[in-house]
C-alpha cells in the first residue's frame, strides 16, 4: 500500500465509507462535470476597461508595479528602462514562451536575454501570464517549459507580461476560460496565482518584501492581443 493509500484508506475508515457508494462517487461526477460557481462578488463585474484599471488598481495596492503599452514591439524598451530605472543588470531569463520569443529584442541592444529555467542564480526573470483575475489583481502563471515555475519564485525582481484581452473579472471566469482552452484532461501540472510581490509580516508583525519569492514585482499589460499572437 502506498502512502496516498494509507492516507484514504484512514480517512474512509474514519467517515466510515468505502468509496465505493454510489451515491457520493455520483455528487463527485456531476460537481467535477458541471463546474458549480460560488458567490462571486460584483467588484469584478465590470466592462473591459473598468476592469483592467481594477487590475491595475489591484496590483499596486499590494506593493506591484505596473506599466501598459500598445503592443509587443514596446515590450523590449518598456523592459530596459524597467531594469535601469532600478540599477538593475541589463539581463534576463526567460522560457520558450512563443509570445516572448516573439518580441524584437534586438531593439535593446544592451539587454541580455537567456532562455531555460533558473537555479536561483538570477537576478530577473520575465513570464507571460496566461490572464489575471481584476477582482484582487491576480496573475495566472501555467507551469511548463515555456514559462518555468522557477522563474516566477526565485529571481528577486519578477516582470510578468498580460494582455488586456485576457483580463478576467473573477477566478471563476479564470478557470472556466483555462478548461475552454485545455479541455477537461489537457490542463497543466500546476496553476500558479501570484497576487504581488513576496511578503511577510510573521516577525514582530514587521511586513518584508521577498521574504520567499521576488520582491519587486513588475506587470506589463499589452493592449493589442494581435500583437501577442504575432498577427
Amino acid at each position: 500500500m502506498s502512502s496516498r493509500d494509507l492516507v484514504f484508506a484512514s480517512i474512509r475508515r474514519a467517515l466510515g465509507v468505502t468509496g465505493a457508494e454510489e451515491p457520493r462517487r455520483k455528487a463527485v461526477a456531476d460537481r467535477l462535470r458541471d463546474h458549480p460557481r460560488g458567490v462571486i462578488p460584483k467588484r469584478g463585474q465590470l466592462g473591459a476597461e473598468e476592469r483592467i484599471a481594477l487590475l491595475l488598481a489591484k496590483i499596486e495596492a499590494v506593493s506591484g508595479t505596473t506599466q501598459r503599452i500598445a503592443s509587443l514591439d514596446d515590450l523590449p524598451a518598456a523592459v530596459g528602462d524597467y531594469l535601469r530605472a532600478h540599477n538593475l543588470p541589463l539581463a534576463l531569463k526567460r522560457g520558450a514562451d512563443p509570445v516572448l520569443a516573439a518580441a524584437p529584442w534586438e531593439r535593446e541592444p544592451a539587454l541580455t536575454v537567456t532562455i531555460g529555467a533558473t537555479a536561483g542564480d538570477d537576478l530577473v526573470a520575465i513570464s507571460h501570464a496566461d490572464g489575471a483575475a481584476a477582482e484582487t489583481g491576480t496573475l495566472v502563471l501555467l507551469s511548463g517549459p515555456d514559462n518555468p515555475t522557477t522563474l516566477n519564485f526565485l529571481p528577486d525582481n519578477h516582470i510578468v507580461v498580460v494582455a488586456a484581452d485576457t483580463v478576467q473579472g473573477d477566478y471563476e471566469s479564470v478557470l472556466a476560460a483555462l478548461r475552454d482552452r485545455f479541455g477537461p484532461d489537457g490542463l497543466p501540472r500546476a496553476i500558479n496565482l501570484v497576487t504581488g510581490p513576496s511578503r511577510s509580516a510573521d516577525i514582530e508583525q514587521t511586513l518584508i518584501l521577498g521574504a520567499h519569492g521576488p520582491r519587486r514585482l513588475h506587470v506589463i499589460l499589452v493592449d493589442r492581443q494581435a500583437s501577442l499572437n504575432g498577427v
